[in-house]
């Protein structure tokens, strides 16, 4: 499983907290050089190779860094480094968000020391994290039990890890996958770290998705791949999701809120290149009603038409605003480290779902319309290929239900009740 076309370029110099505001200037070039041939990419439906290359090139992968790191920045650059790849390209946007959150997994499974040292090899050789930190055992959301996807059995030196797992994302082109897997002797459940390039790694990669089709999702096999360096081993999890820490119950949020991010993203992109559709199209209808004399003269003057935008831009600006709370308490979740409790977990996860639930309706709203706008003006051979950002976002909230989210967010309100110290997503 060959992810790379050329060597990896060194992870770029330390940045300080004065020097973050780079970060945002590198994204925007990536996504100019992402934007020019989306849409071609997109209906190719290729494995990512050479985007996650121009996303190394740029040193993205090693920008999101724990405290103390010798690189990156915090939470917030991150997440409007995403949502700006995710206006030009929502599948690397994805990938991006994905490997951001994982990028934490050794430290919210770990020690501290071993997390340390696994941060800086990761970032000098510029990873990319793949995986999820789901385990196997009873679905929140259902209450059905669930068997181990992912079993390890115990050797003389370590486990031999077997099964196979589908994934949304990075099938091919990760680095390294983060694995929840049950010892077959213990019944324990261990995360581990594997390198997919050993041969008992087999992928197959699902074609012809209906969106999102540059992530590279698909499932892994795993056939006896052995896990034994101490590295590999990033922690166990409780038997008892009750028993998982605040500060590990914080892996499933950041993933979630780095997908919000990407549906952020989405609906900006979208919302771009449609007011640059209609400031171009010719208007398809002349413009009626007592009002419309005012709006003549500007690139396109049907009233009715400019309101369509407004609504659109204030259900963009809707959604930034309840998605900026819940980025920066996440931040303040991750600083607290193993110090952060029960009830700021809490108050982080009533946030995120809020971010989710708003942005996912808008998003999918905002798409819709923006077909509608712009009818006429996809073709499958040369349209402007609008249809792209309403099928990312729609296979970009199925991954996740705001009924189960809105749910959480009154019963906390009503009952004061936390939502679950899971690790599921």
């Amino acid at each position: 499983m060959s992810k790379r076309s050329a060597a990896c370029p060194a992870a770029p110099q330390a940045n300080g907290p004065s020097e973050d505001g780079i970060w945002p200037l590198v994204a925007r070039e990536v996504a100019d050089d992402l934007a020019v041939d989306a849409l071609l990419r997109d209906r190719a439906g290729k494995p990512p190779f050479d985007e996650i290359q121009r996303v190394r090139e740029a040193g993205l992968p090693a920008l999101l860094m724990p405290p103390g790191s010798p690189w990156g920045t915090d939470l917030r650059t991150a997440c409007a480094v995403i949502r700006e790849i995710a206006a030009a390209d929502s599948s690397i946007g994805e990938l991006l968000g994905r490997h951001y959150a994982l990028s934490w997994s050794a430290r919210f499974f770990g020690t501290p020391e071993r997390a340390a040292a696994l941060e800086l090899r990761a970032a000098e050789e510029q990873w990319l994290w793949g995986g999820d930190t789901g385990v196997p055992g009873t679905e929140a959301d259902t209450g059905t039990e669930t068997g181990p996807e992912l079993t390890l059995t115990p050797t003389s030196d370590g486990y031999l890890l077997n099964g196979r797992r589908a994934f949304s994302a990075g099938v091919a082109v990760a680095d390294r996958l983060v694995l929840g897997a049950v010892c077959t002797e213990t019944g324990e459940s261990l995360m581990v770290l594997v390198d997919p390039d050993h041969p008992g790694v087999t992928a197959d990669p699902s074609h012809d998705r209906l969106g999102q089709r540059l992530t590279g999702a698909g499932s892994i096999g795993f056939d006896g791949v052995p896990v034994s360096s101490p590295d590999q081993v990033l922690g166990a999890v409780p038997r008892d999701e009750h028993d998982v820490s605040p500060f590990a119950a914080l892996a499933p949020l950041a993933l979630r809120l780095a997908l919000v991010h990407v549906g952020l993203g989405i609906a900006e992109g979208a919302l771009a290149e449609a007011r640059d559709f209609s400031r171009a199209a010719p208007r398809s209808w002349p413009p009626s009603g007592p009002d419309s004399g005012t709006y003549e003269g500007l690139p396109d003057g049907d009233p009715y038409l400019l309101l369509a935008y407004g609504e659109l831009v204030a259900a963009a600006h809707t959604a930034a605003a309840v998605v900026e709370p819940a980025t920066e308490a996440l931040a303040r979740g991750l600083l607290a480290g193993r110090e952060l409790g029960v009830e700021a977990r809490a108050d982080i996860a009533v946030l995120v779902a809020a971010a989710e639930a708003v942005t996912s309706r808008s998003a999918m709203r905002i798409t819709t319309r923006i077909l509608e706008l712009t009818d006429g003006a996809d073709s499958p051979a040369d349209g402007p290929g609008f249809d792209r950002f309403w099928r990312n976002a729609r296979v970009l909230t199925a991954q996740g239900s705001p009924t189960h989210r809105l749910r959480d967010i009154g019963d906390h309100f009503l009952n004061g009740t936390h939502p679950p110290l899971t690790l599921h997503i």
